[in-house]
């Protein structure tokens, strides 16, 4: 494919070096345009979890999620998420340091980790890159597929190795 690219694109009279130096413009004017979306992500997030709502929410729901097996611990990575990659894979290797690569905890974590998105991230930065301001249909469908990803992550392996 590298040589490929190049090679078609030189036969049909395309000029590369310029193509992709024109491209290389337009994504650094697109790394810029998305900095006060990810500042705001990130800002947001900080708060979330140094208010004390994330422990709170957690406290709160976990009872009806023990009823179904469900390791409390777990679940304050199945509400980040959705929001952070980078926060979510740090809580997910505080739970392998913690609980063990092997443990049903650690195993649950990393398949959530995998089965599962950043969809707040995404909408936020990539619509906001590009212009979309309508984006209510895709957040319904993002978080949906984040809840179910998180439950066939959980019951995938308590039925494996649970």
């Amino acid at each position: 494919m590298i040589a490929f690219i190049p090679l078609y694109a030189y036969f049909k009279k395309v000029p590369v070096y310029e193509s992709f130096v024109d491209g290389a413009k337009d994504g650094f004017n697109t790394a810029i345009g998305i900095i006060p979306n990810l500042v705001g992500m990130m800002v947001a997030i900080s708060v979330f979890r140094a208010s004390g709502a994330l422990e709170f929410f957690v406290g709160l729901i976990s009872p009806m999620f023990e009823y179904f097996r469900i390791p409390a611990e777990v679940l304050p990575l199945g509400l980040l998420r959705p929001l952070t990659g980078t926060g979510s894979l740090a809580f997910t290797t505080d739970l392998i340091k913690t609980y063990g690569p092997d443990s049903l905890i650690g195993r649950i974590a990393s398949t959530i980790q995998g089965s599962t998105d950043t969809t707040l991230y995404v909408l936020t930065v990539y619509f906001g890159a590009v212009g979309i301001r309508n984006g209510r249909y895709a957040l319904k469908v993002g978080l949906f597929s984040d809840v179910v990803g998180f439950f066939a992550a959980v019951f995938i392996c308590l039925l494996l190795f649970g």
